[in-house]
């Protein structure tokens, strides 16, 4: 087989090409780990053709262990070092030592060292050890099994002085990879390929050469493994024993993680580890704990398409009969039945589908899928298989897999046109965010529904309703549709628990704070526990967060976010997460919220759910561009568009996002380009209500910098008058800050350390690190600009402290260059005629890096005028006539000598 492509691995590289030039200066040890077939060998090649081309070049010497020579004492050494004699161990990483070249970078390359004998390895590692200086570079790749544990001798661990991981390939990458072959792939194809194969290049590549064109069109195929994992796995079953061979059939047709108890059931073992053990040795299980139960399961699905595929259709009909009767779980037992049953059969069809409304009214969505398609299969009238596959569907789209549910499209769309057919279908287009499509299905779906009749469809309908108005941002219709369910259903009903768990929202959005509160305490009675109370929970802890119950807040939006259990949902979890990250945001626990952005991000990209994707994007962009990490918020911001045609669910954060960018660079012009949208007719309802959006603020506080006074009085008393009416706290203390920018701005110091005092006493009982810095630093400028320089320095330094906190570098460098502007702590004493005041100072060293006089200004909040003054003497006293040559005088003082 040819060597695969190396795709999303530039960064990487160029960190092992760092790493290994770096033994110049002092001999490194490096370990790469990862998964079989993931691709560290193409990576060590890659690594080594760019060493071989570099200037100046290395001298390298490259081997692979294999298990059949792990036990041989000296190998591996023998084959990097030829010339040496092995013998004394004592004295070999001397003789290693020398047998290099002078002056020479040399690298030493181990593919496979969990195979390498353990005496080589020390050698190089005491070498490594013994040497820093001489210019040695070992760098050892080593398989990582799939339990996640480490397979090679503890020597590495304890040698490595840098460790790097290659990791799976994610969907894009594996789209890419499969474009290269020829073949285009489907988002959903590409999710399919990259969680059957997990993200691992060799056997992507081996599944698209080795499959037909027409495999990866249309539903989700059943996916073999590549022939040599399938003969792979035919060997080591053939060299087990009865026992191991019905226990690892056992688990693959079970799928997914299972006690031992009902493992050994299936398999009718009565003694287990001495099936299990050799089993687990040959990889063909893994074995985990959880909660003080054994869980045995196929290590991937490759794994278990293997062991299926040495089993006949009989077979594996007699093993899911035997798990019908070992299953504990209602529908596993039911779902096995049905696998068992080839042909139609219409009893086992209606029982599945009533067991599969039981799951869907309690929430549980991917039982309620796997049930309502099996139940569609075994229908032999045609009426019902369509009805219960369009079920299964929608359950598919409650359970958050999106692109799962997209790859039905076409066969639904062929379907005969019913209410719930276009509801189901603007289910969806909701969840990949296309408003227009989801608004013409869903009022279609209305104008064909029997509201007398059919009950159940048309509040199933009224839900849909409630969600597109949601990401519509519009309480009032959001409020209105989910009062119809309740109308239909009544209170009780799972969709209209679905719906009220919503309808808190809307009532927030338009202004119905305590009511909103009220009714989740009201509906906990109707929800209870489980996978239901996980949607009440995302509700109220978004609102929470809203109201500045923080605290509350985070608890619930953390008991909503998983969906291990109690068939929770993705798209709820999604929904949770990105409220979560805000949390932790405002709360200054930024590496939290960037951590859970990035597991996000990712699921939500392999389930489709693209609605979701521009408001977890919206924290990392802030994060970053307050950090100074521009490139990461670009990256952020790019992952995170959404356009005109998008949801305002979609637009909103996006644009949020995008004045937090040009905020962190002082482009306050920048800041009100991308709040315009916001400004307009549409975003003057819920967009601008207290508490949800925190931008009416940022944008009054561009325009006073911009110096549009007028604008910013005009556009700032109707939300501080709507606050009033609300007495929401930190959306006040948010306004009252831009308001004291502004009377500061207007001359009236006495009136800007009110409005500034008030932000701060607002915030007090709040645990809201960023608006704390974020008030002080606008109010130390304010100070220092109006020449009181020592109140300034105290407020700024309170600042200082917080952003520090917080890691936000790009606020830390602006508030150290206040506190030099301010020039409180400067020695003045016998200072030169000529030299620079701490402002002309602050003045030089921002224009030295380019900006312009303006974007001075708005950096230290001036004038240009005043810059422009500051700038002339400057150029006096130092003698330059232009902006190039200050910025050579300032470099010429920044030069050390």
């Amino acid at each position: 087989m040819s060597s695969s492509p190396l795709i999303a691995r530039g960064e990487l590289l160029d960190a092992l090409v760092s790493a290994v030039h770096d033994a110049a200066e002092r001999s490194t040890f490096i370990v790469v780990d990862g998964a079989a077939g993931v691709g560290k060998t193409a990576v060590l090649r890659e690594l080594a053709a760019h060493l071989d081309s570099s200037e100046p070049r290395t001298s390298l010497r490259r081997v692979s262990a294999v298990p059949w020579e792990t036990n041989r004492p000296w190998e591996i050494a023998r084959q990097c070092f030829p010339a040496i004699d092995t013998s004394d161990a004592e004295s070999l990483p001397e003789r290693i030592a020398e047998s290099f070249a002078p002056a020479t970078l040399t690298a030493v390359f181990i593919d496979d060292a969990q195979d390498s004998d353990a005496d080589s390895l020390r050698a190089l590692a005491s070498t490594v050890r013994r040497y820093r200086e001489s210019k040695i570079a070992v760098v050892c790749t080593r398989r990582i099994l799939p339990a996640g544990n480490i397979d090679s001798h503890d020597v590495l661990d304890r040698a490595a002085d840098t460790r790097f991981v290659v990791e799976p390939l994610q969907n894009d990458h594996v789209a890419g990879l499969a474009a290269i072959q020829g073949v285009i792939l489907s988002p959903s194809s590409a999710a399919h390929l990259t969680a059957h194969t997990g993200g691992r290049p060799k056997q992507v590549l081996a599944l698209l050469r080795e499959l037909p064109s027409h495999m990866w069109t249309g539903v989700r195929p059943e996916l073999p493994a590549p022939e040599y994992v399938q003969a792979a796995v035919r060997a080591a079953l053939s060299e087990s024993s009865a026992d191991t061979v019905r226990l690892v059939r056992a688990v693959a047709v079970l799928d997914g993680a299972r006690p031992l108890a009902t493992a050994c059931a299936v398999a009718e073992i009565d003694v287990p580890y001495p099936a299990v053990d050799p089993a687990e040795a040959l990889g063909l299980v893994v074995v985990r704990r959880r909660s003080g139960i054994t869980l045995l399961e196929c290590p991937d699905g490759m794994i278990r398409a293997a062991v299926l595929a040495t089993m006949s259709r009989t077979c594996v009909a007699d093993v899911h009969r035997a798990a019908a009767e070992a299953e504990a779980d209602p529908a596993d037992r039911l779902a096995h039945r049905a696998e068992a049953t080839p042909l139609p059969e219409q009893h086992m069809a209606d029982e599945l589908e009533t067991l599969a409304a039981e799951c869907a009214r309690t929430g549980e969505w991917a039982n309620a899928a796997r049930l309502f398609m099996l139940s569609s299969r075994a229908s032999s009238k045609p009426g019902l298989r369509e009805d219960r596959l369009v079920r299964g569907v929608d359950a598919l789209i409650g359970a958050g897999d999106v692109r799962g549910a997209s790859d039905y499209i076409a066969e639904i769309e062929s379907l005969h046109e019913t209410p719930s057919r276009n509801a189901v279908l603007g289910y969806l287009a909701i969840l990949r965010g296309r408003p227009q499509e989801a608004d013409a299905r869903l009022t279609r779906a209305w104008q064909l529904v029997r509201t007398r009749h059919e009950h159940d469809v048309a509040a199933v309908i009224c839900h849909r309703q409630v969600l597109h108005n949601l990401a519509r941002c519009d309480g009032h219709s959001l409020v209105l549709w989910a009062d119809r369910a309740v109308e239909l259903v009544g209170a009780d009903h799972p969709t209209a628990v679905e719906a009220q768990a919503i309808r808190g929202l809307g009532l927030a959005g338009t202004g119905r704070v305590s009511e909103a509160l009220a009714s989740y305490d009201d509906l906990w009675g109707h929800a209870g526990t489980g996978a239901v109370g996980q949607r009440v929970q995302m509700g109220a802890g978004w609102l929470h967060l809203a109201t500045d119950s923080v605290e509350l807040a985070r608890a619930e939006l953390e008991a909503a976010a998983p969906t291990d259990f109690l068939g929770g949902s993705t798209r709820i979890a999604l929904w949770a997460n990105a409220w979560l990250a805000r949390t932790y945001f405002v709360t200054g626990e930024w590496d939290a919220a960037l951590r859970i952005v990035g597991l996000s991000s990712d699921l939500a990209d392999s389930s489709g759910a693209a609605l979701i994707v521009p408001l977890l994007q919206w924290t990392a962009m802030q994060i970053h561009a307050l950090r100074g990490d521009w490139d990461a918020a670009a990256s952020s911001s790019r992952r995170g568009d959404s356009g005109a045609r998008d949801y305002e669910i979609m637009r909103i954060p996006t644009a949020l996002g995008r004045a937090a960018i040009a905020e962190a660079r002082a482009d306050y012009a920048g800041v009100l380009r991308a709040l315009s949208p916001l400004t307009a007719q549409w975003a003057q309802a819920d967009v601008s209500e207290p508490g949800f959006w925190a931008w009416p603020d940022v944008y009054a506080n561009a325009l006073v910098v911009e110096g549009r006074l007028d604008e910013a009085d005009a556009f700032l008393a109707p939300h501080e008058a709507r606050v009033a009416e609300r007495g929401h706290r930190s959306a006040h203390a948010r306004l009252a800050c831009a308001r004291g920018r502004w009377h500061g701005a207007t001359g009236d110091l006495v009136s800007a350390r009110a409005s500034f005092e008030d932000a701060l006493d607002s915030l007090v009982p709040l645990p809201l690190v960023y608006d704390r810095a974020r008030v002080n630093y606008a109010y130390g400028q304010t100070l220092r600009r109006a020449g009181k320089r020592r109140e300034a320095d105290v407020v700024i330094s309170a600042a200082r402290e917080d952003y520090l906190s917080l890691g936000a570098t790009t606020y830390v460098r602006r508030c150290d260059r206040e506190l030099k502007a301010g020039g409180v702590h400067a020695t003045l004493k016998d200072r030169p005629h000529n030299a620079l005041t701490p402002q002309e100072d602050a003045v030089s060293s921002l224009v030295a890096t380019g900006l312009s006089n303006r974007e001075v200004a708005a950096e230290l909040f001036l004038s240009v005028k005043t810059v422009q003054f500051h700038l002339t003497r400057v150029y006096a006293k130092l003698g330059v006539r232009s902006r190039s040559e200050l910025a050579a005088a300032r470099a010429t003082e920044t030069t050390p000598s």
